[in-house]
């Protein structure tokens, strides 16, 4: 997959707590209380770039790992060149929110203009960590799937 970068000071802290680094523990229990298995994922943290490696099931679930991984307070890299997809899939776009945005002209942005009610398509392929549609923050990176015919 590769390497995707992140804004190390936008990410949630992780468990509500300081402003300090991410443990690869830490991390591992913030991939699990996303719903995701962690059994098959090895996680090693070198300052603000994170390793990723193993296994995930599909496409989706790899990329809602990184996200999960990447949107946390002090993460700035997160390499997958060691990640296996046992069913891969095309790769959906990466955006990085900046001030001002709303997730209406995000979609319209990538889906075409009077197609910002699809907004709804990128909160689902969000969670996490778009809880609320009306508060994303400048800094995160959201996943913009396809559309399906």
């Amino acid at each position: 997959m590769g390497l995707f970068k992140f804004i190390k000071d936008a990410g949630a802290k992780l468990f509500g707590g300081s402003a300090t680094a991410a443990t690869a523990e830490n991390l591992q229990k913030e991939v699990q209380q996303h719903g995701f298995d962690a059994t098959k994922l090895n996680i090693q943290v070198d300052g603000e770039k994170v390793k990723l490696s193993g296994q995930a099931m599909t496409q989706e679930e790899a990329e809602k790992i990184i996200l999960s991984l990447g949107n946390t307070f002090g993460v700035a890299e997160v390499d997958t060149a060691g990640l296996q997809v046992q069913k891969p899939a095309a790769e959906a776009t990466m955006y990085t929110v900046v001030k001002g945005d709303t997730l209406w002209g995000i979609a319209e942005k990538h889906y075409g203009k009077g197609q910002g009610a699809k907004y709804t398509e990128i909160v689902k392929a969000n969670s996490p960590p778009v809880k609320n549609p009306d508060m994303i923050q400048p800094g995160w990176v959201l996943r913009i799937p396809a559309l399906q015919a």
